[in-house]
């Protein structure tokens, strides 16, 4: 095994596993730390967890178990993958991860690399875009658990970690692998733990990728994953049928969108105008004993329409806000989790062998629900959005991070099955 990632949520193991695949390296995703006797045949391991926004010592304490388990297959660099658009706060969980994985492998240097350029995440002398807009600019200043309120990645890792932060601008980068790694020794000297590094297109990606190749431990979104994958080509083998392994089969079909972020919102304004949906209601979620069998019944009833039913948990922001005003944030989300969760087992026991996912956290409590082991990446639906097919089940999903994927999404992702 040459490649070892360690996600902190559902969607971005998807992410990254992904491009991992489209770059030639036979992949698998693991969800959730697997077990000390579990064998994989690949190139590169993606462990998904569910430490986005969980209390600091859980993330960190799970973060640790994935990499032991990562260095008894043998994993010659490990890979600590967050999402692109940074998503943490004030303290953590991005930092304090960070310092435990370069602790524990004796290390004191990594870079910090969230860019996307193909998703429209960018950066640009150590600020970070979405979309052309600054981070704290951008629809993620409103988000419910990660309220992004500063675009610099030097602040935002200070603000987070053990050590100091430096940058590696554009100008380096342009001037080669070689330019930037010298870079890298320089911020070292200086006593600077993390660089973080500039990158707005595909090509600076690729030269980052080689001036990585030493570093034990990378840590940043999906982008930088084609630049690592070259690396190793030499030591690759066809991945073909690899890749063939993760096509989702024609069965039937369920979208579950927990996502409120404004391309969400987009998605399912879209869709709506094509298929059946059906608004979750936040106080039958919380007061309604059989509300999960009244979706239930509802989806069913629309399971042979051209285009697969919806359920959502999607708003807007003002909607988002009311809801968070009047029942609370931890609350109303726990609510919609809890239900996605029962409405999933029971779509599962009935039949539903396709579901299409929006959202990180809804992403993981689906694929908890239908407790798959791992995944065989299949063709990516849009950048960063593959469709997976369980290992050991003829099931298959779509995990969708918020923001990603074209307005068309949930349509696209339904023509791979004919």
């Amino acid at each position: 095994m040459l490649l070892g990632v360690i996600a902190d949520d559902f969607t971005g193991a998807t992410d990254i596993a992904g491009f991992l695949v489209e770059h030639g390296m036979r992949t698998v995703q693991l969800n959730d730390v697997p077990h000390c006797n579990t064998v994989v045949d690949a190139d590169a391991v993606v462990v998904s967890l569910k430490t986005r926004s969980c209390p600091v010592e859980q993330a960190i304490e799970q973060s640790l178990a994935a990499l032991k388990w990562l260095q008894q297959q043998g994993c010659q660099q490990f890979y600590f993958k967050y999402c692109s658009t940074f998503d943490s706060t004030a303290k953590g969980n991005i930092g304090p991860v960070t310092d435990a994985l370069l602790a524990a492998l004796g290390e004191s240097f990594t870079i910090v690399c969230p860019a996307l350029p193909v998703n429209g995440r960018t950066v640009f002398n150590g600020h970070l875009f979405v979309l052309g807009e600054p981070l704290n600019e951008s629809g993620m200043r409103n988000h419910p658990v990660t309220p992004m309120t500063d675009s610099s990645l030097v602040r935002l890792m200070n603000s987070q970690s053990q050590g100091e932060a430096g940058l590696v601008n554009y100008q380096t980068i342009e001037q080669g692998a070689e330019a930037i790694t010298n870079q890298f020794a320089e911020l070292q000297s200086a006593g600077k733990r993390y660089a973080v590094v500039d990158a707005f297109n595909s090509a600076h990606l690729a030269t980052l990728g080689q001036a990585a190749k030493s570093l034990k431990l990378i840590t940043g979104g999906s982008g930088l994953a084609a630049g690592i994958a070259k690396n190793w080509q030499q030591q690759l083998q066809d991945q073909g049928e690899a890749k063939k392994a993760g096509y989702p089969t024609k069965a039937a079909t369920v979208i579950l969108s927990g996502s409120c972020s404004l391309m969400t919102n987009k998605q399912v304004a879209a869709y709506k105008t094509k298929a059946p949906h059906f608004a979750l209601d936040i106080d039958h979620c919380l007061n309604l004993d059989n509300y999960s069998n009244q979706v239930f019944d509802w989806v069913i009833n629309n399971l042979n329409t051209p285009f697969a039913p919806l359920i959502y948990a999607t708003a807007d922001v003002n909607a988002l806000q009311a809801t968070h005003k009047k029942y609370g944030a931890d609350i109303s989300s726990q609510a919609v989790e809890n239900l996605f969760s029962q409405l999933t087992i029971k779509l599962k026991e009935y039949g539903v062998r396709n579901f299409i996912v929006a959202g990180g956290e809804t992403s993981g409590v689906v694929t908890q629900s239908l407790q798959l082991d791992g995944f065989h990446i299949g063709p990516q639906i849009s950048p960063g959005v593959p469709w997976v097919k369980g290992i050991n089940s003829d099931i298959s999903l779509a995990l969708k991070s918020g923001n990603f994927g074209a307005e068309p999404f949930f349509t696209q992702a339904q023509e791979y099955f004919k």
